[in-house]
């Protein structure tokens, strides 16, 4: 098929973009489309590139930085892309939308060179940004990505993962956006050791842009019994990120972490000398296995490809992985060549070797070559030590760690990791510790994956006696292990038995202890972003997921989720929220019985019962992630064919001819319909072009009502407002009605079956094709995926129809009456469906119409509410750089900001920012007239003032056309400088009428 007829021309437009996003020599090139961070993305930027191609690049900005950049490039980028992609969706799943986008660019960003492939991903990119349900619930599906509620309350979280500056493989920045495409709301990333500030402030900025809470874990290892148990510490109570840095430059915290730092380099000591040892004895071994030449390691590019993060033996397994890559792929297509050639145990050999090169990944590297139970000749670090050079906390016992952890900080949790620990163990340490440790990782979901959770049901059911207080039951609890460990024996039983019997007389102080406060549970995927077999990251409560996501939980084939076997309870909480203001009607309304909350908004929320957390299959709880994504194709003896594919489906066919094929296709059974069945001409010919005149008329109402109507702003042209996707869609659907009403509902069950005619009896008869028009519109709507109250409510508007419908059927019997046309009644039974058609949809248009004002009045109380508070902001950061002044002298008077402070001309930048994005929506966006109104309305006089007073910066046209011609939208400027120039002074003008007006009215 012709290349033009596969996708479209934006399409392409948009692949360039994200190639020149990518393209790091091409940066010039890419600066044409750097925006100014603060602008909004339904302002003025919008003159500048369109919204799709602004998304576009935005996403692929983001995704080049995360990998190459620093970190304010890294933060700003996510600050875009949030108010671009996640604040800016469109449709009833916004939200859902949003992840789609996300998960889409990355998949493109990731297909370089594949370019029919790449530009399918950048036609479903700009296909799911129109937000259709259907659309973006099979992208859903595709990215193995469960729907989440619109209202974002999910129980959603991971407590226990790995960003780059660990053992991870995304930065910060990175993980933070990941998780926010999988739906985790609460996060807690893991760092080995200590942590250091610059990682902190980026992991704590990147959760506040995309709302994701974040607790930062130091992971410690103190002795015990011989081997190390795992601590780890979040310290708590800090309002914002500054207030965790200033934390963390306490000198007795940088001492505690530098003490931190001298153990992360004792255990990457053992990682060099487990790449030396990989070199000299296992390189050998591997090469034998794989029958590819594997080659030398060095340490100084291994370092290297580790980058800022603590060197470990996963990121050591990943560079060998990464090393083997290209023999691997290049022995495989060897033994394809050769395949015919071969005799059946040389094939036999090459399928061996394929199937182990692709069981090959870097947690099987790690286990199989690099662990120290591989490699004895080498000082295990996982083993405690009293040698010279052992770092003082490694000498540490749990007792003694969390004791100077308290001196650190008060406030925190303390959480014991479980991996490698028995209930015995458990039982010790909590002990031990007298209370001090308030947290178990009760399930970690790597464990489960190695099949290494077998000790977590006993260690549950300690957990449940502590936290329940109940002498008999803890007394049982202890006294079955004590049991356990006569009956295991071992060199030191004796003493452990002790230990326990210690804990049995002292069982009052162990109830104490955890009394006020319980020992929660905690659970972790232990997600690093490494390795094919490996968790990845995130899990969800069921419950808390939308009706559809549940039904593909319990769907035989919801691999690759995971269900764990852990079960916990939440309770669904609903809050009422009065309004600021009420008007009397409403005051008096809520006084009647019953009619309390009339008015309020409902907040709806789950409220998570933290001692619930249990063993039991099944759970309620599933991972979000399956198995983490392979950077690399698994190698193939025989690859499906290469051949070009010659035709394109029709997810991918040009725009254009999509939608002149949908408007023939429902467009061939209408006419047929009026054709075949029809004698008088006008309606055998014509009736097809009416009943699409009555939809498209329809489409074309709805919109302008939903855009502002005739009181729009006079530079929005109606046809700005429609949307021809949707019209089309309603052609298409309304296509298939014509022979179900006219021919089957009308003729063969109403005139025929029941002898029901517009004539004898049309309440009934327009009653009947009401229904069934209702049926088919709402089963049409579930089709395509709206909500079920969309659906909902164009089924009963067609019920309001039925007395337009019986009003018009008399007016028309009356004209024709008069007009003596002999057997009117006849003739009204030709038009009966017609009629029936255009009451529907003129009911349908109105309260359609009506629809799409509420979302376009919502979108735009969204955006004033940004750009207000992004106004104030800058207004109090004003107020304090004059403490002894009123700042709004400043503003009265923009010219005096040529001569204040350099803080305060940046700060102009924004008011210029917020006023030029202000005067955008004025003129162009649906329903911002209205919306403003409403909105100032609600605000204080004195912020309203400050609101007014802001707008007058726009009159500096020198200084704002220099930033125009500076790269404020970037280089393709005119269009948004001739904006400006033009319609800034109408605009101050219409903002002092304002003005006046309220002043007037206060």
């Amino acid at each position: 098929m012709p290349s033009r007829l596969l996708c479209d021309k934006r399409d392409y437009e948009l692949l360039t973009i994200v190639r020149e996003a990518l393209d790091t020599e091409g940066a010039a090139a890419g600066d044409r489309r750097v925006w100014h961070p603060f602008l909004h993305p339904h302002g003025i930027k919008e003159l500048a590139e369109s919204r799709g191609l602004r998304i576009a690049y935005a996403v692929a900005h983001l995704l080049a930085s995360l990998e190459a950049g620093e970190l304010e490039q890294r933060l700003n980028a996510l600050r875009i892309l949030r108010m671009e992609v996640v604040d800016t969706a469109m449709g009833p799943l916004r939200r859902n939308t949003a992840r789609v986008l996300l998960s889409v660019m990355k998949d493109l960003v990731r297909s370089p060179g594949e370019g029919r492939r790449q530009v399918e991903l950048a036609h479903d990119f700009r296909m799911a940004a129109t937000g259709k349900p259907r659309v973006v619930r099979a992208m859903l599906k595709r990215y193995h990505l469960l729907e989440m509620p619109e209202e974002w309350n999910q129980v959603a979280f991971d407590d226990h993962v790995h960003d780059a500056f660990t053992k991870g493989r995304k930065t910060s920045t990175h993980l933070i956006m990941d998780a926010w495409i999988k739906g985790i709301r609460r996060l807690r990333v893991i760092y080995y050791n200590y942590v250091s500030p610059g990682v902190a402030a980026e992991l704590l900025q990147a959760a506040a842009i995309m709302g994701v809470e974040v607790r930062i874990g130091i992971e410690f290892s103190a002795r015990f019994r011989g081997r190390f148990a795992h601590l780890v510490w979040s310290p708590r109570g800090f309002p914002d990120t500054e207030s965790f840095l200033c934390f963390l430059a306490e000198p007795q915290v940088q001492a505690f972490m530098d003490r931190g730092r001298e153990v992360s380099a004792f255990q990457s000591a053992y990682v060099s000398k487990a790449l030396e040892a990989f070199n000299r004895i296992h390189a050998k071994e591997l090469a034998n296995l794989l029958g590819v030449e594997v080659p030398a390691l060095d340490k100084e590019d291994f370092l290297e490809f580790v980058g800022a993060g603590q060197p470990s033996l996963l990121h050591l397994g990943s560079y060998i992985h990464g090393k083997l890559q290209p023999a691997m792929a290049a022995a495989a297509k060897t033994w394809r060549e050769a395949w015919p050639e071969l005799d059946e145990k040389q094939r036999e050999r090459a399928r061996a070797r394929i199937s182990a090169c692709n069981a090959l990944d870097p947690m099987a590297i790690a286990d199989r070559y690099l662990e120290p139970k591989n490699n004895p000749d080498l000082e295990n670090p996982n083993v405690p030590s009293d040698e010279p050079g052992t770092p003082s906390l490694l000498r540490l016992s749990p007792r003694e760690l969390v004791d100077q952890l308290a001196q650190l900080h008060t406030d925190h949790k303390i959480t014991l990791n479980l991996s490698g620990l028995r209930a015995e163990d458990v039982l010790e340490i909590l002990y031990q510790c007298e209370g001090a440790i308030t947290r178990l990782e009760i399930f970690n979901l790597k464990d489960h994956a190695a099949g290494q959770t077998g000790h977590v049901a006993e260690i549950a059911r300690l957990q449940r006696a502590v936290n329940q207080g109940n002498v008999v039951t803890l007394k049982q609890v202890i006294t079955e292990i004590m049991d356990k460990v006569s009956a295991a024996g071992g060199a030191d039983a004796e003493d452990r038995l002790a230990s326990l019997r210690e804990v049995l007389h002292d069982i009052e102080s162990l109830r104490a202890w955890y009394a006020a406060t319980a020992l929660e549970a905690r659970i972790g995927s232990d997600s690093a972003g490494r390795g094919s077999k490996s968790p990845g990251m995130g899990l969800a409560l069921a419950d808390t997921l939308p009706r559809r996501a549940r039904r593909q939980i319990a769907s035989p084939t919801s691999a690759p989720l995971v269900v764990v076997p852990m079960r916990i309870t939440a309770l669904k909480r609903k809050t009422y929220l009065p309004r600021d203001k009420e008007g009397p009607l409403l005051s008096l309304l809520r006084r009647l019985p019953g009619m309390e909350r009339a008015g309020s908004r409902v907040v709806e929320d789950w409220q998570v019962l933290d001692k619930s957390i249990r063993m039991e299959t099944p759970g309620n709880i599933v991972s979000l992630g399956g198995k983490s994504a392979s950077t690399e194709a698994p190698l193939i003896l025989f690859p499906e064919s290469s051949r070009q594919r010659s035709w394109v489906s029709w997810t991918y066919l040009n725009s254009k001819v999509k939608n002149v094929l949908k408007v023939l296709l429902g467009f061939a059974p209408a006419f047929l319909t009026f054709y075949l069945t029809k004698e008088w001409w006008v309606l055998a010919w014509l009736g097809a072009l009416i009943w699409f005149s009555i939809t498209g008329l329809r489409n074309i109402l709805q919109s302008v009502l939903g855009g502002g109507g005739i009181r729009r702003s006079p530079l929005l042209k109606w046809n700005d407002l429609v949307s021809w996707d949707r019209l089309t869609d309603s052609l298409f659907f309304t296509g298939f009605s014509v022979p179900l009403l006219e021919y089957v509902v009308k003729t063969l069950l109403c005139e025929r079956a029941l002898g029901v005619t517009a004539g004898d009896d049309p309440v009934a008869l327009f009653a009947i094709l009401a229904l069934a028009n209702g049926l088919y519109i709402s089963g049409h709507n579930m089709f395509r995926g709206l909500p079920r109250a969309a659906a909902a409510g164009n089924f009963f508007r067609t019920v309001l129809s039925i007395p337009i419908a019986v009003a018009a059927n008399a007016v028309l019997g009356g004209v024709l009456s008069l007009a003596g046309v002999p057997d009117a009644p006849a003739v009204m039974q030709k038009w009966a469906a017609i009629v029936s058609k255009a009451s529907s949809d003129c009911v349908a248009g109105f309260i359609e119409g009506l629809a799409d004002r509420a979302v376009n009045m919502a979108q735009r109380r969204r955006d004033y509410r940004d750009r207000f508070s992004r106004i104030m902001d800058a207004y109090a950061t004003l107020e304090l750089l004059y403490p002894e002044q009123h700042a709004v002298e400043l503003l009265a008077e923009p010219q005096k900001f040529r001569t204040a402070k350099a803080e305060a001309q940046d700060l102009e930048k924004i008011f210029i920012i917020c006023a030029l994005d202000l005067a955008y929506f004025w003129m162009y966006q649906p329903r911002a007239r209205t919306a403003f109104a409403r909105f100032m309305k609600n605000i204080p006089e004195e912020q309203r003032r400050v609101f007014f007073l802001s707008q007058k910066v726009l009159e500096g046209e020198r200084q704002i056309s220099l930033l125009f011609i500076n790269g404020l939208v970037g280089a393709n400027f005119r269009r948004a400088l001739a904006f400006y120039l033009s319609r800034a002074k109408g605009y101050l003008a219409t903002m002092a009428g304002y003005e006046a007006a309220f002043h007037k009215a206060e």
